[in-house]
């Protein structure tokens, strides 16, 4: 019981329970409460010298104790959030052989073919609601980090529970180990994954295959989400299974919906509707081209034809602009390539293009230099700026200079936080595009509800919910996101919107009654159990 950490109390077992589970003589003396427990716990992470150091003792407290944990980490989401996931858990990945203390999670490998669900078996817990697998290959902007991914799907199961309410004890990280291609981690000594070259093509998509079979035969009620899949992959594995069970791309989709809404609320401030903007990504993967599908269907929502909105999409890629007539167009770009005369450079696209809206999913640091924003500023009162690459190391450019270069007037937000900066006589506030305001809510929804697929319009859904709950005086502050403190009764929205549209496509299987009693009845609240309540 002390070891459990989804029973354990640690030292706020009472007098009367230390008696009734054996434990007197196990504990020191003293019975501290929750909050006291919590006190410890923040002078402890405050204490810390830098992120990495924070990250490895609050990995160690959810070793320890689930509902401390995440009584902490909700309590002072605002601080702790950009501690166990964006931007340390970056600098996690990297180091993550180095700072391994216990194992959290299940690794199948390309070594298991053919007894992947004999692997699966071996999890404990049997009720899972929600998966996150990765295969380690795109890392947020980092790249190939091979099983050091592992802390991907471990960071976003953390925020299911801290910004949503799912369960922790339904909730299963898989690390998908084919191999990596990343030569300092074939050399380092450390490392914990296997020691050879990725396997691509037939033998990929086979033990790919075999663990979306074993996924839906073990857990068949569980939702699957790919993770920081390379672009290729992403793509392809969506479209192969999204009709097969439930499943999605956070980076493609949860991206595109927070970003959708970011753009909504931009658009208060600026004044133009959706309709009027004209969007030039830098980037053209599987999240800039998720985020340009996700527009275009709510243009065509709105009454646009589907070739009209996607005109209001360009891109950059590493070649130039993306035009009609190159020949050397991945499938996923060909829909948003337009007639028009090639552009080498971003800057010679914006000045081109005379964009409303620039948007960064390159992982190109600087890439939005200080003649792009401040061409866009001559172009626009209120030029939109959307930093989106993670971790904050490959930001296309800061808050600072968003603001400075544009002379205050950016519409900003970033992928990843940054402080706010006093420019011109006053406070701008830049707002975090952070996917964790999407695929926490979306997900509890799916669940509340049973979910047998996840759909576009609920993407869309839990977009047009996020971006109705940014108040006027956060606009004001130019920031197009609720607070983080907001972010449960968000979730909460989220989910309930869901569940309705599930409910529209005839798509749910459990529940009756109000979408919000639904939601709120499945709610997990990190507090201790009474283990003598009679006492």
């Amino acid at each position: 019981m002390l070891h459990d950490s989804h029973l354990t109390k640690g030292t706020a077992f009472s007098q009367a329970e230390r008696d009734a589970l054996g434990l007197r003589g196990l504990l020191p003396p003293r019975v501290f409460s929750i909050e006291e427990q919590m006190a410890r716990v923040l002078r402890n992470v405050r204490g810390k010298p830098n992120p990495l150091e924070q990250y490895v003792f609050l990995t160690a407290l959810q070793d320890r104790s689930d509902a401390l944990f995440y009584r902490v980490l909700i309590d002072h989401i605002t601080e702790l959030m950009p501690v166990v996931y964006t931007p340390t858990v970056g600098e996690a990945c990297r180091s993550f052989g180095h700072i391994y203390r216990r194992p959290r999670g299940l690794y199948v490998t390309v070594e298991d073919r053919g007894r992947v669900r004999e692997v699966l078996a071996n999890w404990p817990d049997r009720d899972v609601a929600i998966i996150v697998v990765t295969d380690g290959e795109r890392i947020l902007g980092l790249g190939d980090l091979g099983a050091y991914g592992m802390g991907i799907p471990i960071g976003k199961l953390s925020l299911y529970t801290a910004c949503a309410g799912v369960d922790p004890a339904r909730c299963l990280p898989i690390m998908l180990d084919v191999g990596t291609d990343n030569e300092e981690l074939l050399r380092d000594p450390l490392y914990t994954g296997l020691v050879r070259r990725r396997v691509r093509g037939a033998e990929y998509d086979a033990v790919v295959e075999e663990l979306v079979v074993a996924v839906s035969e073990s857990f068949p009620n569980a939702i699957l989400q790919f993770e920081d899949f390379a672009t290729d992959n992403a793509i392809g594995l969506l479209a192969r299974y999204r009709d097969r069970l439930a499943s999605f791309n956070d980076d493609i989709q949860g991206t595109a919906a927070v970003t959708l809404a970011g753009l909504w609320a931009a658009g208060r401030i600026t004044g133009r509707s959706l309709a009027d903007q004209r969007l030039l990504f830098l980037g053209a993967g599987s999240a800039a081209t998720g985020i340009a599908d996700l527009i275009v269907a709510a243009l065509v929502r709105d009454g646009l034809s589907v070739e009209d909105a996607r005109r209001r999409c360009w891109f950059v890629d590493s070649k130039g602009l993306v035009v009609r007539g190159r020949a050397d167009l991945a499938a996923h770009k060909r829909p948003y390539a337009h007639e028009r005369a090639p552009a080498s450079t971003l800057l010679d696209a914006v000045t081109s293009l005379e964009p409303t809206a620039i948007l960064g999913l390159s992982a190109q640091a600087g890439a939005f230099t200080e003649p792009v924003i401040r061409t866009m500023a001559r172009l626009n009162e209120r030029p939109i700026v959307l930093a989106l690459s993670n971790p904050t190391s490959k930001a296309e450019c800061t808050a600072e200079q968003a603001y400075q270069w544009s002379d205050g007037r950016a519409v900003f937000a970033s992928g990843s936080p940054f402080a706010p900066v006093w420019l011109l006589g006053r406070e701008h506030e830049p707002g975090q595009g952070n996917n964790a305001y999407i695929f926490p809510g979306l997900g509890l929804g799916a669940i509340a509800c049973g979910a047998r697929r996840i759909t576009d319009p609920m993407f869309l859904a839990a977009a047009d919910t996020l971006a109705a709950s940014v108040t006027q005086e956060a606009l004001n502050r130019g920031t197009l996101y609720p607070p983080l403190r907001e972010i449960r009764a968000v979730s909460a929205a989220i989910a309930a919107a869901v569940v309705e549209v599930a409910r529209r496509e005839g798509n749910a299987t459990v529940g009756a009654g109000s979408a919000e009693s639904l939601v709120a009845g499945i709610v997990y609240q990190p507090a201790y159990p009474d283990y003598c309540p009679s006492a």
